[in-house]
């Protein structure tokens, strides 16, 4: 259908709207009646060329038209009210902000696939398939690296959408995914249906968020797929639709339609107006599949999004039911999974970073050069033996790859290349930011032996502020610098005395803005002697050791006189990590920072209260995923105040594991294993605290 096919199409049928309302709009006045009618050709209009554009890539229309026939729906649904449409094109800017995401059950469960990472393991899986189950076709397409989510459709509409969570039971993102242009809000069938796809940022969109976050001086996105999931998990839509969102359907769910093969569910979906993943291909044998994945291969630099793997899935349907399928992973598909993509680069210098604890870490600078979804100028060189195992000089041509496709790191040097004698890097014998001389320590790592350094003093200030330290709302980094250059914090004290009046005259802040900041640093003063521990920055100690400190001295005067002896003596705590919380309360510059951060109210004594009961002595539970209302920290704090351990990995030693959102390989061992799955409601439940308030029942 052609625009002006478009035009003449019959508006009554526009969008499945009007069903059953002839007689009601019957008893409308003739204006009533234009206007509807209107709305709706609009409506419809707006569909066909949104899909043109999204879908199809070949629009009919120019931007401007478009923006014409846009706001002029805009205006008549402000003016006409009565005619509101939750599908209508307007909406896809964003509806009201929400407060938490509802938990939607999944028609049929989102499974992972199993993955595969060499031919032979790929010929392998086709071979016992075949071997089993006779000669099939099969699907090949890519896999696009993004996160996976559902959308049902019901009578021609979009009921919602949701997010994997933890395959069974995902969260409701309806509103963001209908930001999303490409997703078409009603479709041309009157039955259910819900597809599963993949929502992914491209690359572009995420080059430019991640030029905007470095301007505003904020954390930058590691890769697409990490911008993507912190995108549509935005609690306001509008934020989602700034982000540019777009996805690629790949598998047909549930319908109420039947057919016989993928393929004819791909063709169908198409027809609807579903953008299906791109390349697919259908192949019969062992050497037409490894064919394809070569050729997706080749093109993977180029494409405008990122894949890290091609999937591989039976045709046939109902030999994907006789297949089966496991208990976490479909028996039908695969993925076979790209090897790290390496890229040859020239290094072109060697910085030199300090970090909040004084390490001196090299930074390698590169010619960019894009790889595994975006532009790689930098990489670390980790610290002096790094580069001189590697024989890595300035002026080298480098082998760079990303680790887990998110981290760059030189893999190697290559000294054949050099057309000429390169100086060997040897690191400062002073530190870059204070001038202050440099030591190097039993850990190979040279370190500034200046408290007061400033490049430290930075990130210490942000650590100290972070989540799972003192955990001040809005004070990023931007805020901190402004604040140490315009001379007003020389150490964390510094903070517990700023007034609002100060704050208003700096870039950006309002006076509303500075009294809920100086609000969020006065609450911090009571977040207890664990995390003021952590806070400090102290080397070695994480958050799990500075609660268990904080349970065993519980005044934070006690540690200016603790020896290596006593503290080696607590359960996980060795000779490395005593020797350094002991230096570390050896020196004057602590003793003046406790004494400022006393005087002004911080609380640095334990509050904390000793285990309620023992429900959970003897258990050990293992945290995976995003939950829904706490951070990871604060169900640990609740699992030990239990009685309970938490620990990093599942093994059969594993009593339960909490899973939220975007659960992992954690989640599926957990489950390979046997080992109890639970959410956040049963967490709770399991505790006696209401999920909607804060308060422990005992």
């Amino acid at each position: 259908m052609n625009y002006r096919e478009a035009e003449e199409k019959d508006v009554q049928n526009a969008g499945g709207q009007n069903a059953g309302k002839k007689k009601r709009d019957e008893k409308k006045s003739p204006l009533d009646q234009h206007v509807q009618k209107r709305i709706l050709k609009l409506r419809e209009l707006l569909r066909y060329h949104s899909r043109k554009y999204y879908v199809e890539d070949s629009p009919e229309i120019s931007d401007a038209e478009y923006d014409r026939l846009f706001y002029e729906l805009v205006e008549l649904e402000r003016q006409y009210p009565a005619f509101y449409d939750e599908n209508s094109p307007t909406l896809r800017v964003g509806g009201k902000a929400g407060e938490r995401f509802e938990k939607i059950r999944h028609t049929l469960p989102l499974k992972s696939l199993l993955d595969v990472f060499s031919y032979e393991e790929l010929t392998r899986w086709l071979s016992k398939l075949e071997e089993d189950f006779g000669p099939t076709d099969y699907s090949v397409e890519c896999k696009i690296d993004g996160l996976s989510a559902a959308l049902h459709y019901e009578n021609g509409s979009l009921v919602y959408g949701a997010t994997r969570g933890d395959g069974s039971v995902g969260e409701n993102v309806t509103a963001n995914i209908k930001t999303i242009r490409s997703v078409p809000l009603v479709i041309d069938y009157p039955g259910m249906l819900e597809v599963r796809g993949e929502i992914y940022m491209p690359r572009d969109a995420f080059e430019e968020l991640n030029a905007r976050r470095e301007a505003d001086e904020e954390p930058l996105f590691a890769n697409p797929r990490n911008a993507a999931a912190g995108s549509l998990r935005q609690l306001d839509p509008q934020i989602t639709a700034s982000r540019k969102l777009d996805l690629f359907v790949f598998n047909l769910q549930a319908s109420d339609k039947t057919f016989s093969t993928h393929d004819e569910t791909f063709s169908f979906l198409r027809s609807l107006g579903f953008r299906v993943v791109p390349f697919q291909k259908i192949c019969h044998t062992a050497d037409e599949i490894l064919s394809a994945i070569e050729e997706i291969g080749e093109k993977r630099a180029s494409l405008p999004f990122a894949i890290d793997g091609v999937v591989v899935k039976v045709n046939s349907l109902a030999l994907r039911q006789k297949i089966g399928e496991g208990t976490s992973t479909p028996k039908w598909a695969v993925a076979y999974k790209f090897p790290p993509e390496r890229k040859e680069t020239l290094l072109t210098g060697i910085s030199v970073q300090v970090g909040r604890t004084g390490a001196l870490t090299p930074i390698a600078e590169l010619t960019p050069v894009r790889l595994a979804g975006s532009v790689v100028s930098r990489a670390t060189l980790h610290n002096i033996d790094f580069i001189r195992e590697r024989d890595i000089r300035v002026g080298d041509v480098v082998l760079v790859q990303k680790a887990g496709d998110i981290i760059p790191e030189i893999i190697a040097s290559l000294p054949a290349r050099r057309t000429r004698e390169l100086p060997v890097f040897e690191m400062p014998a002073v530190c870059p930011s204070c001038g202050e001389p440099v030591t190097r320590d039993e850990e190979a790592a040279v370190r500034c032996t200046n408290a007061a350094c400033p490049a430290q003093l930075m990130r210490n200030l942000e650590h100290f502020a972070s989540k799972d330290a003192m955990d001040i709302a809005g004070l990023g980094p931007r805020i901190l610098k402004l604040l140490k250059d315009g001379g007003l914090i020389h150490n964390v004290a510094d903070l517990y005395k700023i007034r609002p009046e100060q704050l208003v005259s700096l870039e950006r802040m309002g006076e509303k803005s500075a009294e809920n900041l100086v609000r969020a640093i006065e609450d911090s003063k009571g977040r207890g002697l664990a995390r003021l521990l952590y806070a400090l920055g102290i080397r070695q100690i994480g958050v799990g050791a500075a609660e268990a400190l904080a349970a065993r001295f519980r005044d934070i005067e006690d540690y200016f006189s603790l020896t290596v002896e006593e503290v080696a003596a607590l359960e996980d705590f060795g000779e490395i990590t005593a020797k350094s919380l002991v230096d570390f309360f050896s020196h004057e510059e602590t003793r003046r920072i406790v004494d400022e951060l006393k005087a002004v109210g911080v609380v640095t004594v334990s509050r904390g209260q000793p285990a309620a009961d023992d429900r959970f002595a003897g258990m050990t539970f293992v945290l995976t995923g995003t939950l829904p209302s706490m951070t990871r920290s604060e169900a640990e704090e609740k699992i030990k105040r239990y009685g309970g351990k938490t620990s990093s990995s599942v093994s059969r030693k594993t009593t339960v594991v909490l899973a939220g959102e975007d659960a992992g390989s954690k989640l599926t061992k957990a489950r390979e294993l046997g080992v109890r799955v639970i959410d956040e409601a049963e967490f709770l439940e399991m505790i006696g605290q209401d999920p909607k308030g804060k308060t422990d029942v005992i």
